[in-house]
């Protein structure tokens, strides 16, 4: 990598896993292994995210969402409330020796989680999903997705051609 670049964020795959009977849940090696843990830290911050998906995502990256969050783009009242909630249903955590994440029972509950989980790696986060959920929402989303990466093929070849003219 070129000094003075960032190293770019971008968490992939779907990997299915168990929250054992101690409420913990194995974070992939496959997914860990794609995070710069000089650039984004080797902890996390657990999120109740849109949707009510539990996100996972690495502690440098999301305090600077956290600086990010510009309150002055809504109501003083709704800014408040916003900062309020989001920064209650966060918090701080570590994985074990093994790679497991401890799911809080209240958050666990939140999210509406049961014991089969499929951890999907979505850009700059992890999410933690029922696995029927994720399975039905992929279901739901497949054509509108097909179209969406045909139509970013199509623009990536188009600007190719443009540039090599």
């Amino acid at each position: 990598m070129q000094s003075g670049l960032k190293a770019m964020l971008l968490l992939t795959g779907e990997y299915q896993h168990v929250i054992d009977s101690k409420s913990r849940v194995l974070i992939s090696n496959k997914l860990r292994s794609q995070i710069d843990v000089d650039e984004h830290g080797s902890n996390f911050y657990l999120v109740l995210g849109s949707n009510g998906i539990l996100c996972l995502y690495p502690e440098k990256y999301f305090e600077q969402i956290a600086l990010a969050i510009a309150p002055t783009a809504v109501a003083a009242d709704e800014a408040v409330a916003f900062e309020r909630i989001s920064f209650a249903l966060s918090s701080k955590v570590e994985l074990d020796n093994q790679g497991r994440l401890l799911v809080n029972e209240k958050l666990r509950k939140r999210a509406g989680l049961q014991n089969d989980v499929t951890l999907v790696g979505v850009r700059d986060h992890i999410e933690l999903w029922n696995s029927e959920n994720w399975e039905e929402y992929l279901s739901d989303n497949m054509a509108q997705y097909q179209k969406q990466m045909t139509q970013a093929r199509r623009t990536v070849l188009q600007k190719q051609n443009e540039s090599e003219q």
